[in-house]
């Protein structure tokens, strides 16, 4: 009883504090057929479908708990914080476009992340070394000294595995212009509400 009882005060403590937040959204009866009709009508190899499955499949199981997670629907180009089947925010999502640059000997190749991970870390008025593949891909030499450039890619940064981001609008002097290839562009504001409550312990969806 006093265990119950405590994790009922933990959970009215919480939703107390992130009341500001909250934006109570009423739930998808229909979630799982609806998730078999997408997937039913997307070409997808079978390394594709396994991600698609893993992150739907385990966000289905956040829907179940109490933890703060992310969950970026792809379809939907819509990016939400969610408590459980409670969503504390939400807003569109710019998907960076799949992409191989080239210049000289050198290939970049970037994909739409997709799946279930942990965040890696986040950066607050990062200050971003302009890396070389953004210039080849708008058609132009890399300098020997490239610049480094405030908000290059964005004031608010959350770093996914292998390099991926989630990102505010990068500084209007950046060359990056609008997301970052295989990576996700939401608004400042939006990013900036959300902040305090990322940390490395939060889990991501992309699907």
């Amino acid at each position: 009883m006093a265990t119950f009882a405590y994790a009922k005060h933990h959970r009215d403590v919480i939703r107390r504090e992130t009341a500001v937040l909250f934006k109570p959204t009423p739930s998808n009866p229909a979630e799982l057929n609806r998730i078999r009709e997408e997937l039913s009508g997307m070409d997808l190899t079978r390394d594709q479908l396994a991600k698609e499955l893993d992150g739907r499949m385990q966000f289905l199981q956040s829907v179940k708990g109490e933890e703060f997670y992310i969950a970026i629907d792809t379809k939907r180009r819509k990016m939400e914080f969610r408590i459980g089947k409670d969503v504390a925010r939400d807003c569109d999502v710019q998907i960076g476009e799949a992409k191989t640059v080239t210049w000289q000997d050198k290939t970049w190749t970037f994909v739409p992340l997709k799946g279930a991970f942990n965040v890696v870390d986040k950066e607050e008025g990062l200050a971003w070394t302009v890396p070389e593949w953004v210039y080849a891909m708008n058609g132009q030499t890399p300098p020997e000294t490239r610049p480094t450039i405030n908000n290059g890619l964005g004031k608010y940064v959350v770093i996914l595995p292998d390099h991926y981001v989630i990102h505010s609008p990068p500084a209007a002097e950046s060359p990056l212009k609008g997301p970052k290839p295989g990576s996700y562009m939401v608004p400042e504001e939006d990013l900036a509400a959300i902040w305090p409550r990322i940390t490395k312990d939060t889990r991501v969806y992309i699907f």
